[in-house]
């Protein structure tokens, strides 16, 4: 009987097999870390060849440790970081081009003459996402542009696109030999290649961008009764396990965390945090700075949508006074030395080290620390960095309520930042809402799993999976209403300050609702 799920989560810096029971309970797992890849400043890229050989690593070691073979395995699930582009070919196998990562800033040029003509939101009533460096198509339109020879392998099918989720399957079930491509609805909709509504790709939106569709993977039900594929008896997991379920890595966590009603929130407190609020099957289009994304689609349902907020810099914050500044020596440091003041001291700390992502879409800013004084100590700049975290994640928050036009009751959060009692505290002072952690703090590869195990039954239905999600940790609100707004005020002032200091934007005429300055400011 097969008793097993495997979820690979495939993240910016790591690959993870995590193996679940029928409980939900990680019985396995390994975890490989792979290079970043800095070519030029602003440039982040990844070995697709690495990070292939890595998954490939990582599942037999966790099937070792647990020693079970591929017939104790139901299903495999996949979580990705998305964005990230990949072009290869079908027939050699071999990439044209290393990944471009979610973060790389080099198609600022592409996107400045995509917006000349309708301005950043010319494609957000199709594809709910405005035109910026963060997404997958001027990704894959620069290397369309920049490699030799890769448009007219496009052209005629032979240089094929995907995220890190298509790479990955179509390695899993064959490659060269018959290796299926495919993603699903959520990394598609990362892509701005997808019609939000239709959840097809869009015929427009590919021109616009001159991109084949002949090297576009077949969208798919994140959650898929009808199966994506089969791994192959001599791969990895040494037989045939169906694959069926994919998720972009922060749907993912959304799906772990059970986020499954209109409203629901999380954030993951991780490198950089990501907010996802579910909508139902209503598509939103923000008019406060926000993604409208697919949030998951299980089988033949309708898709269920979401609000989105990126932070580019949160974990990577604690990085930052770590590796650059060294206040502390390690990560567990930064709690103790902001407990060693009783307040911020009034200094004010904005990460706009590339700008800033949600719901300001900066990418003029540049990062400050503001309210310095005589007075100033190593405790008061750990302590502002932390609570500059938690400020982001409000300006998101008020964001999605304002759209929503409803309260959020609670949030949901996981990863590494999360056991900062410190900063789960501030976060749930200052939002005015209990910050809840559950038991499983891994939940973007416990929501791939999910998806997988739903679609051939391993768990019957999502009644069953809402049963499994249990509380670790709540932090109650105790902060009084005045004193937030008085804190959240400073906090808007501090973040005007960044603001047009970097070379002015290539988006020259381009305005952008600032909502939470009451005026329409403009990136130059």
């Amino acid at each position: 009987m097969s008793n097993y799920i495997i979820a690979l989560d495939q993240s910016t810096r790591y690959t993870r097999c995590v193996i679940f029971n029928r409980l939900g309970h990680i019985v396995s797992q390994c975890v490989l870390k792979h290079r970043q890849v800095y070519p030029e400043v602003g440039w982040v890229e990844h070995y697709p060849l690495e990070i292939w050989a890595n998954t490939q690593v990582a599942i037999t070691s966790a099937m070792d440790k647990l020693g079970i073979t591929a017939g104790d395995v139901a299903a495999i699930g996949i979580a990705n970081q998305r964005e990230t582009t990949v072009v290869w070919n079908r027939r050699t196998g071999k990439p044209y081009y290393n990944a471009i990562v979610w973060r790389d800033s080099r198609t600022v040029d592409i996107c400045y003459q995509l917006a000349k003509d309708g301005g950043q939101d010319r494609f957000r009533s199709k594809v709910g996402l405005p035109i910026t460096t963060y997404f997958s198509a001027p990704k894959l339109k620069w290397l369309l542009d920049h490699i030799a020879g890769l448009r007219t392998d496009a052209e005629r099918g032979e240089a094929i696109f995907g995220t890190m989720d298509s790479w990955l399957i179509w390695n899993l079930t064959g490659g060269v030999n018959g290796g299926v491509h495919v993603t699903d609805v959520t990394n598609a909709s990362r892509t701005m290649l997808m019609n939000l509504a239709t959840t097809n790709w869009d015929n427009s939106m590919c021109e616009a961008m001159s991109i084949p569709r002949a090297m576009l993977p077949q969208i798919r039900p994140s959650s898929d009764p009808d199966i994506y594929g089969h791994t192959q008896p001599d791969g990895p997991v040494g037989g045939s396990v169906p694959i069926c379920g994919i998720l972009g890595s922060q749907q993912a966590a959304a799906v772990g965390h059970v986020c499954l009603h209109p409203g629901e929130v999380k954030n993951s407190y991780d490198g950089a945090s990501f907010v996802i609020m579910n909508t139902g099957h209503k598509i939103i289009h923000s008019r406060h700075g926000l993604l409208t994304t697919v949030c998951y689609k299980f089988g033949h349902r309708p898709p269920v949508y979401a609000l989105e907020g990126a932070i580019a810099f949160t974990g990577m914050v604690v990085e930052w006074l770590q590796e650059n500044l060294g206040l502390i020596e390690d990560f567990a440091e930064v709690e103790a030395l902001a407990k060693s003041v009783e307040d911020n001291g009034d200094v004010y700390f904005v990460p706009a080290f590339k700008g800033l992502f949600a719901p300001y879409w900066r990418s003029d800013a540049r990062g400050a620390i503001v309210g310095l004084t005589h007075s100033t100590n190593r405790g008061h700049l750990a302590r502002a960095a932390l609570e500059a975290i938690a400020y982001q994640t409000h300006s998101i928050l008020d964001a999605m309520e304002a759209d929503l036009g409803a309260e959020a009751l609670a949030l949901k959060v996981d990863g590494e930042m999360t056991t900062n009692n410190l900063l789960m505290q501030f976060q749930a002072d200052l939002l005015g809402i209990p910050v809840v952690r559950p038991k499983e703090n891994e939940t973007t590869a416990l929501g791939a799993a999910y998806v997988a195990g739903l679609a051939i039954g391993f768990w019957r239905d999502l009644a069953e999976i809402q049963q499994q999600w249990s509380v670790d940790k709540v932090w109650k609100p105790g902060m009084s209403r005045e004193t937030r707004a008085r804190l959240y005020k400073n906090w808007q002032k501090a973040v005007a300050r960044t603001f047009c200091w970097n070379e002015p934007a290539r988006f020259g005429q381009i305005r952008m609702q600032a909502n939470y300055f009451n005026e329409t400011l403009p990136i130059s």
